[in-house]
């Protein structure tokens, strides 16, 4: 597989995954999809999980990919940048990609590990109050679905930050693979070029 090729695989993945990572950020604004917790939180009272508000997903696997992954596309096409000047430029394009995923990777991981916010009591605590309350579990409460009920509100919060963060670790994780191969891909296409001559002189036989 020429590098040209190789660089169309690896950008309609990126475009996927950054979409992904986009859609799952935005959602998890909304717990239980309703709208409130959010408006409260705006008004000062906190009711988002704050790994939500660092954006991972919106801005590293999301735009910081996305933007890779458009020029990366550009250099399996016949235009200006399949050649290899294009393809030196989209080692920096990559890294970029790979700060980006990375950057999603380590807030969804932290957003996992503390858990989200909400209206929670346990033996403990018996009066229901607003926090965080697995911050200190160190990611133990992830297979004690016991510990799960201890939050009231929103209804299903753990399961619902569970799914989106877990997808927004994968989807991090593949971008961070697919752009890691796109670096070592340009380099070889910096130094071998896109085969993007080779296709056009065969299309005119």
């Amino acid at each position: 597989m020429c590098t040209g090729a190789c660089a169309k695989f690896i950008a309609i993945p990126l475009y996927v995954l950054a979409a992904v990572s986009v859609i799952c950020n935005i959602i998890l604004f909304f717990p239980d999809f309703d709208t409130k917790f959010a408006a409260d939180d705006r008004k000062g009272e906190p009711r988002i999980t704050e790994e939500v508000k660092y954006m991972g997903g919106l801005i590293g696997g999301g735009i910081m990919v996305l933007i890779p992954a458009i020029h990366i596309h550009l250099t399996s096409s016949d235009k200006c940048c399949a050649n290899r000047c294009g393809m030196f430029l989209s080692i920096g394009f990559s890294a970029a990609g790979v700060v980006g995923a990375v950057y999603s990777l380590s807030v969804a991981a932290l957003g996992l590990m503390n858990g989200p916010m909400c209206l929670w009591s346990n033996p403990n605590n018996p009066i229901p109050t607003w926090g965080t309350p697995f911050a200190n579990s160190s990611g133990s409460y992830l297979s004690d679905d016991n510990m799960w009920k201890w939050c009231r509100a929103p209804e299903n919060v753990v399961e619902f930050n569970m799914a989106l963060f877990t997808t927004l670790l994968v989807a991090a994780c593949l971008e961070l693979v697919l752009c890691s191969i796109q670096m070592v891909n340009g380099l070889f296409g910096c130094i071998c070029g896109t085969c993007s001559g080779e296709v056009r002189q065969e299309q005119t036989q």
